[in-house]
């Protein structure tokens, strides 16, 4: 058996297409896989020798504990040797990769880390950039959900300035949301809620930051969504072309 190791891969947004080369390759080298609810399952064929166990939970149900998952890939780490775990978007961005690796190496377990496509980017695959020099000075992305299930106050900074809002795991908070906005006088912001972006389940509604929680009540829109605020809703005059659309719609089909 090789020498325990973590190394922590970012799985993306959710197409498998988006994931990079060098989690191919240590998801082919893994012993163990631990996966979970947004890693795209098409991704553990990649992991065909591996032990595969599934440590998901689906938004704030409850399922195993984090604690659970740092003490498990530690066991399975000294039983079989290379442990890949494998996190949906970018484990970096609110993805609790640092606390895993500090468990691990502080238990003389080396750790590495490959970063994936996180959600935040993956706005762009619904025809929304990040930025654009004609109505965003920059980004703010922030969680919608603290450890304490609070809301972030750091979005209400947000809402003061001219960059885009990048809200991830803030469904719950929209009502809350909508409130900060309309409180700066900024309840015609263009906004959109993406869910389940860069798949074949994606489903999108556009509107302002004062509507958000009748544009998610019209659209039936819940979690996995990315929430988007800013005049970088509307850069792109006419999305991707008809083109584009009709090839995103075959693969879809096909997929």
């Amino acid at each position: 058996m090789l020498a325990p190791k973590l190394t922590l891969v970012g799985a993306g947004p959710g197409d498998p297409e988006l994931i990079t080369l060098k989690a191919i390759k240590a998801l082919k080298s893994a012993d163990v896989v631990l996966y979970d609810n947004l890693a795209s399952k098409e991704l553990l064929e990649y992991a065909d020798s591996a032990e595969l166990v599934y440590v998901g939970k689906r938004g704030h149900k409850r399922g195993i504990s984090q604690d659970q998952i740092n003490e498990l890939i530690v066991e399975k780490a000294l039983q079989k040797g290379h442990v890949v775990r494998l996190k949906g978007g970018d484990p970096f961005v609110f993805g609790r990769g640092v606390e895993e690796i500090n468990f691990v190496t502080e238990r003389g377990i080396s750790a590495s880390y490959i970063p994936g496509v996180s959600s935040v980017n993956s706005i762009g695959l619904s025809g929304i950039p990040l930025t654009d020099r004609n109505s965003a000075d920059g980004y703010w992305v922030i969680t919608g959900h603290k450890k304490d299930g609070s809301l972030s106050r750091d979005i209400e900074l947000a809402s003061q300035s001219n960059s885009t809002l990048i809200i991830l795991m803030g469904m719950s908070k929209l009502a809350e949301i909508e409130a900060i906005f309309s409180n700066q006088g900024k309840s015609n912001i263009p906004a959109a809620i993406i869910e389940h972006a860069s798949t074949q389940n994606e489903k999108m509604g556009i509107g302002k930051a004062g509507e958000l929680v009748s544009l998610s009540e019209e659209k039936e829109l819940t979690n996995p969504a990315v929430i988007v605020i800013g005049d970088v809703v509307n850069a792109l005059k006419n999305g991707f072309g008809e083109d584009l659309k009709e090839q995103i719609s075959i693969y879809q089909r096909v997929a």
